[in-house]
């Protein structure tokens, strides 16, 4: 069970570090689009965007449905939830370091002074 998980998580992970498949679950939050429609932004055929597509699939971040001769795909966002909380667990890194840098930007920040009336 554990280790499923894990693969599914290093399929997730892996599906988004490629900027263009970023990009396609970006344009599909939101609708639906076909592959043409998923691959117009880009300089490619639609064989390579079917690949990133079938990666996307791969990950279950995305379904593809087939109405007629077009492929419709649409956004599952489910395994995105598995990735969001294993970063979580990190979150308390940064915010606590955000929170210090905040801390130490107001300590060394002149505080502003109101501007002296002319004539006196």
């Amino acid at each position: 069970m554990v280790e499923q998980h894990a693969l599914q998580l290093d399929t997730v992970f892996h599906a988004l570090g490629d900027a263009t498949r970023r990009h396609m679950l970006r344009q599909l939050a939101d609708g639906e689009q076909t592959v043409s429609q998923l691959a117009e932004p880009f300089e490619m055929s639609l064989a390579a965007a079917s690949k990133h597509i079938k990666s996307l699939e791969k990950a279950g971040l995305i379904r593809r449905e087939v109405r007629g001769r077009t492929h419709i795909c649409r956004l599952e966002p489910g395994p995105l939830a598995s990735a969001s909380e294993w970063l979580g667990f990190y979150e308390h890194f940064w915010t606590g370091r955000l929170a210090e840098l905040e801390r130490l930007m107001r300590e060394t920040t002149p505080a502003p002074q109101s501007p002296r009336p002319k004539g006196k």
